[in-house]
């Protein structure tokens, strides 16, 4: 049975300064890519409130998946089968990840993998999900890029570390759930100041830079 999803936040909060919004970065690590076969095998979430990151309310868990890591995604975050042995399963840990989302705006690194996986554990349709789901990435290309032109650098160059590399953000632990997901959480406070200097200050102005990218 598919457990209840997190609790949209209330539409009028679309429209309030992001300041005063209800934000967490997510990450997801994975046994893969493959939609089909693939599973979470750890989550990080780390929570933004009055335009501070509050690390009093992380959440870290790994899950033990019914499927082993392959071998290309061992090489990313290091978690073995035998790393998750004694891991608890999704299904035990899907009420801390839902309480941990409720009524909040999401904040990803290229958001689409986490809506997949969120879409997997939870259900529901790709367009709800991305309707409260907010690309950080997308964000800071906006913020660096001007309109039409190109990336200016090469395909890394928009890769999380990458970015937290040019703005100095700490990276403690790579492919790291929660570390990756302090990354996303830090790269949104620099793009979100950025954003609102040139009148995108909104939970919807940033909903629609991502929707455009």
């Amino acid at each position: 049975m598919t457990p209840d999803r997190p609790r949209a936040p209330r539409r009028r909060s679309r429209r309030a300064r992001w300041r005063a919004a209800e934000l967490v970065a997510l990450d997801f690590e994975t046994t893969g890519l493959d939609l089909d076969r693939d599973e979470v095998i750890s989550f990080g979430l780390v929570p933004i409130r009055e335009g501070r990151v509050d690390l009093s309310g992380q959440v870290y868990e790994e899950v033990a998946p019914g499927v082993d890591p392959s071998h290309s995604s061992i090489r990313i975050h290091h978690l073995r089968a035998q790393d998750l042995a004694t891991a608890p399963a999704m299904r035990e840990v899907t009420d801390a990840l839902r309480h941990a989302l409720d009524g909040r705006f999401i904040l990803a690194w290229a958001a689409g993998v986490e809506i997949a996986f969120l879409r997997k554990v939870f259900g529901g349709g790709r367009r709800a999900w991305r309707r409260r789901t907010i690309d950080v990435r997308t964000l800071i290309m906006a913020v660096e890029r001007p309109q039409n032109e190109g990336s200016p650098g090469g395909p890394g160059y928009y890769a999380l570390t990458a970015a937290a590399t040019r703005f100095g953000v700490p990276i403690e632990q790579a492919h790291h759930a929660l570390d990756d997901a302090f990354m996303t959480a830090e790269l949104f406070l620099v793009a979100a100041n950025a954003l609102e200097a040139r009148g995108s200050g909104s939970i919807r102005h940033l909903l629609r830079i991502t929707a455009r990218g």
